[in-house]
């Protein structure tokens, strides 16, 4: 090899080393702002001279480390970003080597197959019949979804493919809660259905939508000569980690021909836990199921996957000819004729050695601890006087002071606080029914209750700021 690069690769494996060893002494959030990292880049990266490869890895690493939310921290209570299993890393580094071309079979014949033997197993832990169903790895959750508006439009009408929205017999309509993920948003304007295509439903004090107001939302839109196209059960909403009942969803969508997608991208990780499958029972009636790896599976981004009851779907929704590829691959099914994908990512390469890594039973001790720690978390926020405003088994806490109302100030004032000084981080959310709250999720594998006592002090040193008691 290059002598700069063997010496740029050596001071990556001095940084992944120290990562691993330091990061719990590091703060969580960066100190650094727009206009000093901009007059950073602008004066050291003009790009009119070559820069030796290790200088670039030590300069970058360095930006990377001072320049970043520590989203892997294990006192990073926030979004759905998990800390990254090391055999993860090494694993997109194995893909970024070979750059296999996943386009059609004949290509890539191992990480097809490595990504079809994945998803069939995870399939079959959703309660799907591998047999049968089928999936594709995504870059994330919104394509995901993406991708499952796409199959049910295939399903209610062979004209679609051809006049679009135009061929519909009626106007079509999707039916998902109030507390559902904004992708849908997106997904009916780029697909030209429309923002009124979506009808978000009412849900209970538990977030969770209610079954009833669905049943009244299709007569409605059929009286009216809509199309009734979807069902959207969320497993694990994104602000408070509610679960729709799911099996009462599937029911209302199997008696009105309807089909019935769970988005569990976040939530789709209970089904690995003996102890917590039940959390989301009815998710195995999907037409089809949302997950993604980067959430739940401490992978790195993006590494979404959907996952449909019947595969044949897949090319109904999404299949062509082209005369430039390679011929056809007999028995098998071309990833480009049943992906929203051409081109794409070895993505299933570090789900595959996540799992591979720790077994089934390993995965189900990470998850459960998390449980476990969210638990714990609500508990003691509980026992401390705080508020808790969300209801779910996921472990996600929505929380609030006793004395706030639901649109005070306050809430801010004390996430300024408290993310300011970088040892913890945590977010807020507005919820039905509740307002304004403060979140906190279990995200790392890592985290344990010492972070736990973390976050209790810094709220406490944060509202005392805030309050002045």
């Amino acid at each position: 090899m290059n002598p700069e690069l063997d010496e740029a690769w050596r001071d990556f494996t001095a940084q992944r080393e120290r990562f691993y060893a330091d990061l719990r002494q590091w703060p969580v959030t960066p100190p650094l702002a727009a206009p000093e990292l901009r007059r950073h880049l602008c004066e050291r990266y003009t790009f009119q001279a070559a820069r030796p490869a290790a200088e670039l890895v030590a300069e970058l690493g360095a930006l990377l480390r001072d320049g970043t939310v520590h989203v892997t921290h294990p006192a990073y209570f926030g979004l759905f970003n998990p800390s990254v299993r090391p055999i993860a890393v090494i694993a997109d580094a194995l893909t970024a080597l070979y750059n296999p071309q996943l386009a059609v079979w004949s290509h890539a014949p191992a990480a097809n197959e490595i990504e079809r033997h994945t998803l069939a197993f995870l399939l079959g832990r959703l309660g799907l019949d591998p047999a049968i169903g089928g999936g594709c790895f995504t870059t994330g959750g919104a394509e995901a979804n993406h991708a499952a508006v796409i199959l049910a439009l295939s399903k209610a009408s062979p004209a679609w493919h051809t006049e679009g929205v135009r061929g519909l017999p009626g106007a079509p309509r999707i039916y998902l809660s109030a507390e559902a993920h904004h992708s849908f948003d997106k997904i009916v304007a780029q697909t030209g259905l429309g923002a009124s295509a979506l009808r978000k439903l009412p849900v209970d004090p538990s977030l969770r939508m209610l079954p009833a107001a669905l049943t009244e939302a299709i007569a409605q839109d059929r009286a009216a000569g809509h199309l009734p196209l979807m069902v959207v059960g969320t497993a694990g909403t994104t602000g408070a980690g509610a679960v729709d009942p799911l099996p009462a969803l599937a029911t209302v969508a199997g008696e009105q021909g309807l089909w019935f997608h769970v988005d569990a991208a976040w939530g789709g990780f209970a089904c690995l836990s003996a102890e917590h499958r039940h959390s989301l029972a009815g998710i195995e009636r999907a037409d089809s199921v949302t997950w993604d790896a980067h959430k739940g599976l401490s992978v790195p981004m993006g590494a979404g996957m959907l996952f449909c009851r019947d595969r044949a779907g897949l090319p109904r929704a999404f299949g062509l000819e082209a005369g430039y590829m390679p011929p056809s691959t007999g028995g098998v099914q071309e990833p480009y004729t049943s992906t929203m994908q051409w081109s794409r990512r070895f993505i299933g390469l570090k789900v595959f050695m996540a799992l591979a890594e720790l077994g089934e039973a390993g995965w189900r001790r990470l998850i459960d601890h998390q449980f476990l720690l969210g638990e714990t978390l609500r508990r003691r926020l509980a026992g401390a006087g705080w508020r808790i405003v969300n209801h779910t088994p996921l472990p996600v806490v929505c929380f609030t002071h006793p004395d706030w109302a639901p649109q005070d100030p306050a809430i801010d004032r004390l996430l300024e606080a408290l993310n300011a000084q970088g040892r913890t981080w945590i977010s807020k959310v507005q919820l039905s029914h509740h307002g304004w709250a403060l979140r906190a999720c279990i995200t790392s594998y890592h985290s344990q209750e010492l972070d736990l006592d973390t976050l209790l002090g810094e709220l406490a040193l944060a509202t005392a700021a805030v309050t002045g008691r």
